[in-house]
């Protein structure tokens, strides 16, 4: 007999950790219809998983550049 109200699987914390490492900011619409988080949390979670998909967007376009130098310079026989 537990008094306190059974949270829904898609609501728990280690559901949304799983989904932002995976999907990333894709799975903010989800942490918005969370009832568990406060607006001012939810809002502070969104500013962090936007500041880290930027971060890692340039990220790899800058790995990318590397890497295509690298076999631009692989192939014209410099290295």
């Amino acid at each position: 007999m537990d008094s306190a109200p059974q949270v829904k699987w898609y609501f728990k914390t280690s559901f949304l950790i799983v989904l932002f490492l995976s999907i990333g900011p894709f799975a903010l619409p989800l942490l918005w219809l969370n009832p568990r988080f406060s607006k001012r949390s939810k809002a502070a979670i969104t500013v962090i998983v936007i500041i880290a998909t930027i971060v890692l967007g340039i990220a790899v376009v800058n790995s990318i550049k590397s890497i295509s130098n690298y076999y631009q310079e692989l192939s014209t026989g410099i290295l």
